[in-house]
């Protein structure tokens, strides 16, 4: 066995439950050192579930442990910046969840904040490391459709019980923040520049949240993107199309998906099945993330990246009133 990286997870939120930290299990360079919840009974439970070494019943105490070298980040949006701050106050290297922050003012000021402590900060945009969403880039990168014009996104989900924290604007919920932020990162990473001009509405709900958000992005290049993301669906849909003035590809790949996934490239007189095998994500974004610490590999999803999407979100955000 390899160097290991030994990780605290601050939260024990579902995502983390479900997702991460059973990839945290596979992932070769990770070791669960620790689990810190502020409900002792369910922190228990996360850490025999998990076999974590040890739990921690406030996140200040796993960030005073001087065993623990990363920690992931799975709280509620509105807490996220916080204890990047204090988790790089206390020289530990960071994967947040996403959206990273509430804004890019905010997003800059954890930057600098983990620059300065010299430690390594990345949001957790799990499908930006599968090897579908480099192949579909380099695809398009390589001319196959020719020029792209249009790139249509769609991210729609059931909606959330009332209660849900996705659904109080104090936790920065909405589609936009939950959902949406998918949408924004995955044109970012196909187009490579922020949109020129960026249009949007949505429908908000009683309590301020916006539960369907239509958006409408222009790019310097001449590529148009649109965003169609809420959470008012029997069940989940996911997926893009990407035109382009010598053809089109469709990609009905979920976000974090894995297992063998295919799209579809079609041309006036050839159309083309692309098939990919994906590990899990999750296991990824770890890994990746521990060889950044272990061996200075640069981190998939740069700051500059976060910065960057942060801005359009608040732009979009500005759009619909929230």
């Amino acid at each position: 066995m390899g160097k290991q990286v030994k990780w605290g997870v601050l939260g024990t939120a579902d995502i983390a439950k479900k997702c991460t930290i059973p990839a945290m299990q596979k992932a070769k360079n990770c070791t669960l050192y620790g689990i810190a919840g502020r409900n002792p009974e369910k922190t228990d439970r996360f850490k025999g579930m998990f076999q974590f070494e040890k739990a921690f019943y406030s996140y200040e105490s796993m960030l005073e442990d001087e065993e623990v070298e990363a920690v992931y980040i799975a709280l509620p949006n509105s807490m996220h910046k916080e204890w990047v701050l204090k988790a790089a106050e206390k020289g530990k290297h960071i994967l947040c969840e996403k959206p990273i922050a509430g804004n890019a003012a905010d997003v800059e000021e954890m930057v600098k904040a983990c620059r300065d402590a010299g430690v390594i900060l990345m949001e957790a945009f799990a499908y930006l490391h599968s090897p579908a969403s480099k192949i579909v880039k380099d695809a398009l990168d390589s001319g196959i459709i020719g020029t792209p014009t249009l790139i249509e996104t769609t991210f729609v989900t059931p909606s959330p019980e009332a209660d849900d924290i996705r659904m109080r604007k104090e936790t920065l919920g909405g589609a936009m923040y939950d959902l949406g932020c998918y949408n924004t990162s995955l044109i970012l990473m196909l187009v490579g520049e922020e949109p020129s001009e960026v249009r949007a509405v949505a429908h908000l709900t009683e309590a301020g949240i916006d539960d369907t958000t239509v958006a409408y992005l222009e790019f310097p290049g001449g590529t148009r993107a649109s965003i169609l993301t809420g959470m008012c669906s029997g069940r989940r849909a996911d997926r893009y199309y990407i035109y382009g003035t010598d053809g089109t590809m469709e990609v009905p790949i979920p976000f974090n998906a894995d297992g063998v996934l295919k799209f579809y490239v079609h041309r006036a007189k050839k159309s083309d099945t692309i098939s990919v095998a994906v590990p899990d994500n999750y296991m990824l974004e770890i890994e990746q993330l521990g060889r950044c610490i272990l061996h200075d590999e640069e981190p998939c999803v740069s700051n500059e990246f976060s910065i960057k999407n942060a801005r359009i979100i608040d732009r979009i955000l500005a759009c619909i009133g929230y």
